[in-house]
């Protein structure tokens, strides 16, 4: 199933960056939708190319009852980030894939922070797949929305965590 969700927030690339690789955001995050952030790591520095890997527990409670079934009340949620180094302008880009514990689903998927003047729009783009026969395109189906939102609730919470600081 195709991914995509795009949103502006009103600050440079690298304070979007700085915020989304901020331990205490993506905790933040995490238990603003009900879950936990078990473990965060960031090998390189945030201002060249890095990787970040986030691991997560989040409820179930938004997704159909047929794929709750598969999964139990809470799923565990590896997420890692390859980006690049910014280009001149200070964009950037990174490859994200997600994998889900216990159950074959798969996002991979390309975020853009796009540098315009003063703001950053926030790009994503992929695909969401599983594995289970018969059932894996009702089940990427079913998972598609719940990614998106993601996005955007990183964006608001993000823009509401840079405001109050």
């Amino acid at each position: 199933m195709a991914l995509s969700a795009s949103t502006t927030l009103p600050y440079s690339v690298q304070t979007v960056t700085d915020v989304f690789t901020d331990e205490a955001f993506l905790k933040h995050t995490s238990e603003h939708v009900g879950g936990e952030l078990k473990s965060l790591t960031v090998d390189g520095d945030t201002s060249a190319a890095f990787t970040l890997t986030a691991v997560r527990t989040l409820p179930t409670t938004r997704l159909p009852d047929f794929a709750r079934k598969f999964v139990g009340e809470t799923i565990t949620v590896t997420q890692t980030e390859n980006w690049a180094a910014p280009l001149p302008d200070g964009s950037r880009e990174a490859k994200v894939t997600m994998k889900v514990s216990g159950a074959p689903v798969t996002v991979d998927a390309v975020q853009r922070l796009v540098a315009e003047g003063t703001s950053t729009r926030v790009d994503l783009e992929g695909n969401v797949t599983s594995s289970i026969p018969f059932m894996g395109a009702k089940i990427a189906d079913a998972a598609e929305p719940f990614i998106g939102k993601a996005l955007n609730v990183q964006a608001a919470q993000a823009k509401s965590w840079l405001e109050n600081r």
